[in-house]
């Protein structure tokens, strides 16, 4: 196909025409998650199995002769139920199976795809219950979900232009370059509601209408692919599952802001995604869709890929745009912001995947459709990357305004092994920690602010019962004080001093002066530091301190840790009724700190205890436990 003077209104009903006749698609979910759980091998299979069967029919069979028809099995994107991979989908049933292995491949195929009938056995099955659920819509981790940006992750191939095509791909660049002025494209942005997903929350619109303001022969749009959080991978499912969306909204912030060239930043840990982007754009320039006069209207857009070394600080957008221009990654002050002289010293927008992901359907369906969903100021949707102590893991696509109850109780499933819920950090290391008593609240920008956190780039890390608040302070403090570029005092000394406070309230030396100094020194890094990334580092230990302050009380005060979890306060000892002087736990103690006598009671020199616990995982009597004295052996195997 040469789109360059082709109607795409055309292309995309022969491509549609042409997925009608596919009587089944089976989509293997081939997110890093399911690959690493066989997706590949599953895929394998099932291809092997359906053309066994003389069913199987892809989209250049189905392209070629009207009467053709058939099953197709396709490799997807992530389909976000993470913790159920490998997975397929089943359309236009409707159906999801879970945990799908290599050798499920010929019963599928014979009893769900020839015979229509459901395999209980590969079915969600609800915690508690015996009852199997394949329709997608009524599993609770899909059913509360609504997806604009994650639209077609799970269901097309990322690697065949024509699927993106067919499910209305670059209709939105063809009605931007052939029906709207720059301006009626900005307007419609504007008029959406569409804020920057990417932490910050600042409009695309104005962003996009301050950049096309500037008088200037050269611009850049930009793409901020660089995820650093941990625990989120929210950018590069969308980059791997459909990585045209990202071309065909950048090729529109393009022509809007009177751009030719373009930027995607992505980290080289993602290389599925760049190998993906990569192919999606030799697609676009070899269809006419990127390069000189795009779709017959004289637009001229190209874009590269710069692949990123890993900094954190890189995911703020001048320390980024210093990245691109081969300099050390590191902020800049502002003003003049990125809009005004970014790249180069010329006119640069910048957002992040998931801003861009929503733009080809904000254009397509306009304004009033996509600020329809959502709450307030926050319009849309949100995605999520749910993980730590919940039931169900993966991506999340939600409206904004969804509690925090619904994504973890709902969606996520609950907290598993029946613990009590305890907290949920948002936002990742420059996020916040929010509480039981936050559960019903809506999750939007202005509703989040008001408890001190922020979106941030979407990751929600749960934590139980068993979470030591102190200890997750410490490890975000870790990680954002490691990542810090060093350029400002504030941050590069402000965080030093919070982690050292940090780790010796953990090792049970922290006094109230040093809680008080934590906090102090917490405000300081907030109010003065340099870039977003530097202001927002606190975010973790002020939350915690704020919601939590008795159990940082008791590991100052009391000398204790409530959950049980930091080394320091732990101490072991051997309940002598319960010792059968085995020797086992003697023996592998690394410390050598246990002794005694065959058959008689061992004992722990709790000077020469490293706390490390081996002991307790050697006993098989259930005779060593941590606390101040023997207790029931169930006590002890519980606590141990």
């Amino acid at each position: 196909m040469s789109t360059a003077k082709v109607d795409m209104n055309s292309v995309h009903k022969d491509y549609c025409q042409a997925l009608k006749r596919e009587k089944i698609r089976v989509a293997v979910c081939a997110g890093l998650g399911c690959i690493v759980n066989g997706a590949l091998k599953l895929y394998d299979a099932l291809e092997a199995e359906i053309k066994a069967k003389g069913i199987y029919a892809d989209l250049s069979y189905l392209l070629e002769d009207e009467s053709n028809s058939g099953c197709s099995v396709v490799k997807t994107g992530c389909q976000g139920f993470c913790e159920a991979g490998a997975l397929i989908r089943i359309e236009p049933a409707g159906l999801v199976y879970i945990h799908v292995k290599p050798e499920d491949a010929a019963e599928i195929a014979e009893r769900t795809l020839l015979k229509g009938e459901i395999i209980e056995r590969l079915a969600y099955k609800a915690p508690y219950s015996d009852k199997a659920v394949a329709e997608r819509n009524e599993i609770p981790f899909f059913s509360g979900q609504k997806q604009i940006v994650l639209r077609n992750c799970g269901i097309i191939d990322p690697s065949d232009i024509r699927d993106y095509i067919a499910h209305d791909g670059y209709l939105a660049l063809q009605k931007a370059l052939k029906e709207m002025s720059r301006d009626q494209v900005i307007a419609t942005v504007i008029d959406s509601g569409l804020k920057g997903r990417g932490g910050a929350g600042f409009p695309a619109g104005r962003k996009w209408a301050f950049a096309k303001a500037e008088e200037s022969d050269t611009k850049y749009m930009v793409c901020n692919a660089d995820e650093g959080d941990p625990g989120a991978f929210m950018d590069r499912s969308v980059l791997e599952g459909d990585p045209h969306s990202i071309i065909e909204a950048m090729a529109i912030a393009g022509y809007a802001i009177g751009a030719s060239h373009g930027y995607i930043y992505v980290r080289a840990e993602y290389p599925l995604a760049v190998a993906r982007l990569k192919h999606a754009l030799k697609e676009a320039r070899d269809n006419g869709l990127l390069g000189n006069d795009i779709l017959g209207s004289g637009f001229d857009f190209d874009i590269k890929i710069k692949e990123g070394a890993g900094a954190f600080v890189c995911g703020e957008e001048s320390a980024l745009l210093a990245s691109i221009e081969g300099k050390r990654g590191m902020p800049r002050p502002k003003p003049p912001f990125p809009a005004q002289k970014g790249l180069w010293g010329y006119p640069t927008v910048i957002n992040n995947v998931e801003t861009l992901a929503s733009v080809p359907l904000v254009i397509l369906r306009g304004a009033e459709w996509f600020s329809s969903c959502g709450v307030g100021r926050s319009t849309g949707t949100k995605t999520f990357a749910l993980s730590g102590k919940v039931r169900n893991t993966g991506l999340v696509e939600v409206p904004m305004g969804t509690t925090l109850r619904d994504m973890i109780f709902k969606i996520g499933g609950g907290i598993r092994d029946d613990k009590r819920f305890k907290a949920v950090q948002i936002g990742g290391p420059s996020g916040g920690c929010l509480t039981e008593e936050h559960l019903d609240l809506t999750l939007d920008y202005d509703s989040l602010a008001k408890v001190g956190a922020i979106i941030g780039s979407g990751g929600l890390v749960v934590m139980d019962e068993d979470t030591c608040m102190v200890e997750m302070a410490r490890f975000f403090m870790h990680f954002t004080q490691s990542e810090s570029c060093g350029k400002c005092v504030p941050c590069r000394e402000g965080t030093k001093r919070m982690l050292e406070i940090l780790e010796k309230i953990v090792a049970g030396k922290g006094t109230m002066e040093d809680l008080e100094l934590l906090d102090e020194v917490a405000r300081m890094v907030k109010d003065a530091s340099l870039c977003g990334l530097g202001k927002t580092a606190p975010n973790p230990v002020l939350t915690m301190i704020k919601y939590f302050r008795d159990e940082y009380l008791a590991h100052v005060v009391d000398k204790r840790c409530p959950a049980g979890q930091c080394q320091a306060f732990k101490s072991y000892y051997i309940d002598p009724e319960l010792c059968k002087g085995c020797g086992k736990c003697s023996r592998g103690c690394p410390a050598g700190a246990i002794s005694g006598k065959p058959r008689e009671a061992y004992g722990i020199d709790t000077e020469a205890c490293l706390k490390c616990g081996a002991c307790v995982e050697m006993c098989p009597f259930g005779a060593i436990g941590k606390g101040d004295g023997p207790k029931s052996k169930e006590d002890n195997e519980r606590n141990g």
